[in-house]
């Protein structure tokens, strides 16, 4: 779907001498919005956003002031996670 605005020429200048490409800056408000609504989870936003990694998600995140989700059952696989990294002996701890 493509949705279309109408600003005043002015209006657009100065948001984008401010912002640089609108289009892809309302993109990112949209995406902020529904990520902190629960909308759309973390891979939605990396692929909404064009983004590679997780680690960049998280990074623009919290460059824009989203607290990240984690609840019980994110803890509870990443626990998982750490214990089978550690059975398989790929953890650098003692």
């Amino acid at each position: 779907m493509q949705i279309q605005i109408a600003l005043p020429d002015e209006v657009a200048d100065s948001l984008s001498a401010k912002w640089g490409n609108l289009e892809h800056k309302l993109m990112e408000m949209i995406v902020i919005e529904a990520y902190c609504e629960g909308s759309i989870g973390l891979g939605k936003v990396r692929e909404l956003l064009g983004m590679q990694t997780r680690l960049e998600v998280d990074t623009f995140l919290k460059a824009k002031g989203v607290d990240l989700t984690y609840n019980e059952a994110d803890f509870e696989a990443d626990r998982k996670t750490h214990e089978q990294l550690r059975k398989e002996g790929r953890l650098n701890t003692p």
